[in-house]
């Protein structure tokens, strides 16, 4: 385990509307704000994305399961915002609804907004982290620096 203590710093209110691109909206946030490392609360709805549901097995490179949301749910979720590289990386984990079923998983692609989806930026100042391309599971994760 490794870890790093800062604090909060500016904190951004977001609607998004309907049709908006969620994931690519906040990128845009932290990118025009130069936010570099943040985490983010959301409630509202979506009515399109991808998300992923885990992989299919424990082994390495972990091959993922995707699930595609193709009308409005309900959503809520939590997520972190950390650079790799000249780019904001967003890590996002939600619950999505709708009437008896129930999905959660990792919103990756094709975030759009059902009506209005609220979302509270916090900025974490004092912390020297970025996300680097691990070789073991071809995916960008969390490095701490220091």
């Amino acid at each position: 385990m490794e870890y790093q203590v800062g604090q909060p710093g500016r904190v951004v209110v977001v609607r998004f509307s309907d049709g908006d691109d969620v994931l690519g909206g906040l990128a845009e946030i932290v990118r025009r704000e130069n936010i570099r490392a943040a985490c983010f609360s959301v409630v509202g709805g979506l009515k399109k994305g991808r998300f992923v549901v885990g992989p299919e097995t424990e082994e390495m490179p972990p091959k993922p399961v995707w699930r595609e949301l193709q009308e409005s749910h309900e959503a809520v979720g939590f997520g972190t915002i950390f650079w790799q590289g000249e780019q904001p990386r967003i890590h996002f984990h939600g619950a999505y609804g709708k009437k008896e079923s129930v999905k959660a998983g990792c919103l990756r692609e094709g975030s759009e907004a059902f009506l209005v989806l609220e979302a509270v930026i916090t900025e974490i100042l004092g912390v020297d982290a970025v996300r680097e391309m691990d070789p073991l599971s071809g995916m960008v994760l969390l490095k701490m620096n220091r």
